[in-house]
C-alpha cells in the first residue's frame, strides 16, 4: 500500500516518523517556505498543478490513500484533495490539529475582516501573526504592525508603518509576554491555527489583557474524515495497511 502524506506541518513530520519505515509513504510539500524542516523518506516539493495535476499524479504514482496534514488554512489543497479523492474513491484522511477556544477573542471570517476590526477598534500596535499571503489586508492601515512571519512578504504587501520579524516557532509564552510588553502591543491578530507551538501569544495576551482578533477555520468539505491527533492519523493508516495486507 502507497501513501500520500500531504505535510508541511509539525503533525506530518511527526506521522511520517510514526509510520516509517513500516509503510510506503510520501510526503509532499508546499514549496513555499525555503529551507523547509523534512520528514523522514520520499518527499516531494511543489504544488500538483490544481485538481487535474493532483488526479493525474495520484494516478501515475500509484497512490492507494491519502492523509491531508496540511496547515488548518491550506483551504485550497485541503479542497482539491477531498475532491480528487472522492472521485478516485480513495481512502482518504484530514489530520486537523485542535483549534483554540477562542474566549473572548473576537472572531472573524476573512484576513479582510480583520483589517477592518483593527481600522474599527481604532488599535495604534498590532502583532500581526497572520502568515505573509494574508499581510497585504492590512497594507492601508494607519496602525504601526509588529509583523511575524517564516519569510518576507513582498513590500508591496507590508503595511507603511511596521516593523518584520522572520522567525520559525515553536515560541514560548515567556518569550512572547516580553515580545508583546516590549513593543507595547495593544491588540494581537492571528489566525485559529491551534495546536501547541503557537499557542503561547494567546496566553501571553491574556496575561496582558491585550484583545485579540481571531480569524476562523475555514470549513471542511461535509464528507471528509477527520482527526485531531497524529496517533490516530496513524491507527488510521495501519488499519488500511492491514486490511491490505489480508486481502493479498
Amino acid at each position: 500500500m502507497r501513501v500520500l502524506l500531504l505535510g508541511g506541518t509539525a503533525e506530518g513530520r511527526a506521522l511520517a516518523q510514526a509510520l516509517h519505515p513500516q509503510v510506503d509513504i510520501v510526503s509532499s510539500l508546499a514549496g513555499r517556505v525555503p529551507d523547509p524542516a523534512l520528514p523522514v523518506g520520499p518527499v516531494r516539493i511543489g504544488g500538483f498543478g490544481g485538481v487535474d495535476g493532483l488526479r493525474r499524479w495520484l494516478r501515475d504514482e500509484r497512490i492507494d490513500a491519502v492523509v491531508d496534514a496540511t496547515h488548518p488554512f491550506a483551504a485550497t489543497m485541503t479542497a482539491h484533495a477531498a475532491q480528487v479523492c472522492r472521485e478516485l474513491r480513495l481512502p482518504h484522511l484530514v489530520l486537523a490539529r485542535p483549534a483554540w477556544d477562542p474566549g473572548a477573542a473576537t472572531v472573524v471570517a476573512s484576513d479582510r475582516a480583520a483589517a477592518e476590526e483593527v481600522a474599527r477598534q481604532g488599535y495604534a500596535r498590532v502583532f500581526l501573526t497572520t502568515g505573509r499571503s494574508a499581510v497585504g489586508a492590512f497594507a492601508d492601515s494607519d496602525a504601526w504592525f509588529l509583523i511575524r512571519a517564516v519569510t518576507a512578504p513582498d513590500d508591496d504587501r507590508l503595511p507603511r508603518r511596521r516593523t518584520l520579524l522572520l522567525s520559525r516557532g515553536p515560541y514560548r509564552y515567556e518569550d512572547e509576554l516580553r515580545l508583546m510588553a516590549d513593543h507595547r502591543i495593544d491588540a494581537l491578530v492571528t489566525k485559529n491555527s491551534g495546536g501547541e507551538m503557537t499557542r503561547g501569544k494567546l496566553d501571553a495576551a491574556a496575561s496582558l489583557r491585550i484583545p485579540v482578533v481571531m480569524v476562523a477555520r475555514p470549513p471542511l468539505p461535509d464528507w471528509v474524515r477527520a482527526v485531531g491527533t497524529v496517533e490516530e492519523a496513524a491507527r488510521w493508516v495501519s488499519g488500511l495497511t492491514s486490511n491490505s495486507n489480508a486481502g493479498n
